[in-house]
């Protein structure tokens, strides 16, 4: 895998009051990833951009939105998002905090 795909893959960490309880609990840690990325992909990409090992990765399609703007209708786009579990001894700071 090149690393210019790599780094493609992980878009942003998810938060939100689940994905902050999760990591707290299973060091667990939530990401919106593009949707063709595969496992192992998502992996290599976490272990290059944090510095950290990964014990394993879990993800989930989630479905489009159906939403209504006054009379007119949309749908949000659907999402990939993925559960990444880490080692023990390895940790992911987004606070920046020293």
């Amino acid at each position: 895998m090149n690393q210019e795909r790599l780094m493609k893959v992980v878009l942003a960490p998810h938060i939100s009051e689940k994905s902050t309880i999760v990591a707290d609990r299973n060091k667990q840690f939530v990401f919106k990833v593009i949707a063709d990325a595969t496992k192992p992909e998502i992996k290599k990409a976490v272990e290059m951009m944090f510095d950290v090992k990964v014990a394993g990765v879990q993800v989930i399609n989630m479905p489009a939105k159906r939403k209504r703007f006054g009379q007119a209708e949309g749908q949000r786009s659907g999402w990939k998002k993925a559960y990444v579990k880490l080692q023990d001894g390895h940790d992911i700071d987004f606070m920046g905090a020293e």
